[in-house]
């Protein structure tokens, strides 16, 4: 990353396996080097990470529960349509932006869903 002056990170939540294994170092190499970087997991804000966007879990689980329920009562999983996530979270960790010297400007907060401060 420093080789190449890359101005940010972004990871994905595709190789979960992986990035949990390795999240402190991500974490901690990000914030070393002062890079501003979101992440795929939510665990990552969590643990000190900047800021998160994806599927909100919550929503998913939600959804999950009503299939359970319709498969309980007889439905056929088989015929239940595949559905997208249809709500996101944004989250921003403002005392990560501190540490690392980034502002977040405030068209950018009002955007969030949850800012830890």
């Amino acid at each position: 990353m420093l080789k190449e002056r890359l101005g940010g990170l972004i990871t994905g939540a595709g190789a979960f396996l992986s990035l949990t294994v390795h999240r402190r170092k991500i974490l901690e190499l990000a914030e070393q080097n002062r890079m501003p970087a979101i992440y795929g997991s939510e665990t990552f804000i969590d643990d000190g990470g900047l800021m998160y966007y994806g599927a909100s879990n919550v929503d998913l689980y939600r959804r999950g529960a009503i299939y359970v329920d319709k498969i309980l009562k007889g439905a056929k999983p088989a015929d239940l349509p595949i559905e997208r996530p249809m709500k996101f979270d944004f989250v921003i960790n403002l005392k990560t932006a501190k540490e690392i010297g980034v502002t977040i400007p405030p068209n950018v907060l009002v955007r969030a869903t949850k800012v830890i401060r």
